[in-house]
């Protein structure tokens, strides 16, 4: 057989370029069939995406509902498996025609319209495949472009930017492979029950949680196709890969901590630029003891008499009263002293009940004393007085008590 020969200055298409073209047609088309049905002031979308794809036996059935949970997501997920069974599916395989991928992006873009998925919408099984990733870039533009189009109009709440986060359950070849297996004896023992009873309903066995060869073959299959897919959206995306490899409170725990509210991911990036200097309060809390340590070895150092005085005034004044409170747990003080007028003082005291355990906070309170009063005009003049009220708190008294 001859090989063909190609022409001279004609490069031959990559197979990549083609499926990018491929995806631009597919998307095109389906788009264009949304606007012309809907029209665009009526494609409003889901303003949260989880676009979720997992390894077989990772778990997605199980843990979906916990993933939801995490993002306060009350819709059921889209199933893309399911979506070939709907009646708009089933017609067109009625008719001849192939559920290719230009019918599945159909079907699921005009399943994400409904209303009930205003908040969020997870989508189980999508992107699998290049053209689909291609696609799903083309979309998540197109939403964007609607954002843009109806932003500072009446219906812009209906338009808001929306976010995509790509999630990847993961688990390794020989936990698949044990898991699926796993799945088929307890399927295949349970149907076995119910046939000797007489009745129920029988679940689907499943080839492929039979035979280990197809077990690692599906597995295979996920690698090339879904694992690369997910992959390629890594730099594009918010990217979530959750170790599925543990038991159910471990995966779990990995799924709360990779969902865990970070403002740079939720927050668009005019309102992030403006409130990002604003600390973090727990990486405030993160740092406070070693600051806190270090605060009290420089008031030591560089300034030891004003630092001696309020150690004075703490163990002569305040403790008495602490003592006094140990059953309550909490002594709220009130003081005129004139060394707490000195803002370095004022912290120094906080810093010492801190660091011996006790939550102090100080409240200022400005009261008019009146000094003398003119007998012509009988105005009154008065001096401010500052009052500091010391609320400090700490563990109560633990009391047992006999019956």
């Amino acid at each position: 057989m001859n090989e063909p020969v190609a022409k001279p200055g004609v490069v031959a298409p990559n197979a990549a370029d083609l499926e990018i073209k491929d995806a631009q047609l597919i998307f095109s088309a389906v788009w264009s069939d949304l606007v012309e049905k809907h029209g665009r002031e009526r494609l409003r979308f889901p303003r949260e995406f989880i676009w979720l794809g997992g390894a077989p036996g990772a778990g997605k059935g199980t843990n979906t509902p916990f993933v939801a949970e995490a993002r306060d997501i009350s819709a059921e997920p889209v199933v893309i498996s399911s979506l070939l069974t709907t009646p708009t599916a089933v017609a067109i395989k009625n008719a001849g025609q192939m559920v290719g991928d230009r019918e599945v992006i159909g079907l699921l873009l005009e399943e994400l319209l409904d209303p009930k998925y205003h908040d969020g919408v997870i989508v189980d099984g999508f992107p699998r495949t290049k053209p689909q990733v291609e696609c799903l870039k083309l979309f998540y533009h197109a939403v964007l472009e609607l954002h843009a189009e109806f932003r500072g109009t009446p219906q812009a709440r209906e338009f808001r930017k929306p976010m995509f986060r790509i999630v990847l359950l993961f688990v390794s070849e020989d936990v698949s492979v044990q898991r699926q297996l796993k799945r088929g004896r307890e399927i295949r023992e349970r149907n076995r029950l119910v046939r000797e009873a007489g009745g129920g309903e029988l679940l689907e066995e499943r080839a492929t949680d039979l035979d280990s060869d197809l077990c690692r073959k599906r597995y295979k299959t996920f690698k090339d196709t879904t694992f690369d897919a997910l992959q390629s959206l890594r730099q594009i995306f918010h990217f979530h890969f959750v170790d599925a490899e543990g038991d159910l409170p471990e995966v779990q725990r990995n799924i709360i901590r990779e969902f865990a509210y970070q403002s740079s991911l939720e927050l668009g990036p005019e309102v992030f630029d403006l409130i990002q200097h604003i600390p973090v309060a727990t990486q405030l809390a993160m740092h406070a003891r070693q600051e806190l340590v270090e605060r009290l070895e420089e008031y030591e150092e560089d300034n030891k008499d004003l630092f001696c005085k309020v150690l004075k005034l703490i163990e002569s004044k305040m403790v008495p009263i602490v003592r006094a409170h140990a059953m309550s747990g909490r002594a709220q003080i009130n003081s005129e002293d004139a060394l707490l007028d000195e803002p370095l003082a004022l912290r120094m005291l906080i810093d010492v009940l801190s660091e011996r355990g006790f939550h102090a906070t100080v409240d200022i309170h400005r009261v008019d004393v009146p000094e003398r009063i003119n007998p012509e005009t009988w105005e009154i003049s008065c001096r401010t007085k500052k009052v500091y009220r010391i609320d400090v708190r700490y563990p109560p008294s633990d009391i047992r008590r006999g019956h």
